[in-house]
């Protein structure tokens, strides 16, 4: 009978403790909302004017990114590796005398793979040596010395040399952000007049500015573009660097008035 009575004493105070656990959540603020004439919630910082701005200038490149290579096919593993090592080794030297910097050349690419081909009579492939491909970038902070870095490349690897393709780039285009940020600023500021003038809003300050990653559009062209041509005479490789662009995004809200 008192292992009963406990039980009852025991489920009131329980029951006493939710009753008074729900009164005080009664007393807690809700996160602060708007709610607007057809019932719907609007958070806070969803509202205003919002936009996006975009900045961009044109720039000269001032560096050459060359991708560049050799490749060797051989009977064996060895003497394939032994003829691309040899050949890039003349590639860096080169390299090296028109003072491009160990620092700027990056080893992008190196396979060793076999190379088969296919025997119609025995209906089978057969395993005729090895391909041996050794791939860089190097960059060229002189731009004007590109096209004759090309062909002093070219006469240095003769038939081991590769070159995929060039592009031209900004090396630090944080000198130019200050110039696109104030584009990108005026763009937005624009924007939204535009469309406080559409709503039939004032348009007030500024309330929040995020900025998005700056982009410098390179300038690539493909092999063909900077291989030069088999003449009796050799001529120079005409490269043109042409123009790049630098953007920056900026996300703004306006507040209304």
């Amino acid at each position: 009978m008192k292992r009963y009575l406990w039980i009852v004493i025991s489920l009131s105070l329980l029951l006493t403790v939710i009753a008074i656990g729900g009164t005080g959540c009664e007393s807690l603020s809700p996160p602060s909302r708007t709610t607007g004439t057809s019932g719907f919630v609007l958070n806070q910082q969803n509202t205003g004017i919002w936009v996006t701005g975009e900045g961009e200038i044109s720039v000269t490149p001032d560096v050459a990114i060359l991708s560049l290579g050799v490749e060797a096919q051989a009977a064996t593993v060895n003497e394939a590796q032994t003829q691309a090592a040899a050949a890039m080794d003349a590639v860096i030297r080169q390299l090296d005398n028109y003072d491009v910097a160990e620092k700027d050349i990056k080893t992008r690419y190196f396979s060793i793979y076999p190379v088969r081909k296919w025997v119609p009579d025995k209906e089978e492939e057969v395993l005729i040596g090895y391909r041996v491909n050794n791939m860089v970038t190097a960059k060229i902070r002189e731009v004007a010395d590109t096209g004759t870095i090309i062909d002093a490349l070219t006469l240095t690897g003769g038939d081991y040399i590769r070159i995929n393709n060039i592009s031209f780039t900004v090396d630090d285009p944080s000198a130019y952000h200050e110039e696109v940020r104030k584009e990108a600023m005026a763009d937005a500021a624009t924007k939204a007049k535009q469309l406080a003038d559409s709503s039939g809003v004032k348009l007030g300050e500024p309330i929040y500015i995020n900025e998005g990653g700056g982009y410098v559009s390179p300038i690539t062209y493909p092999a063909e573009a900077v291989m030069p041509v088999p003449a009796p005479a050799p001529s120079p490789t005409p490269i043109s660097p042409g123009e790049t662009e630098i953007r920056l995004t900026v996300q703004v809200a306006y507040s209304i008035e």
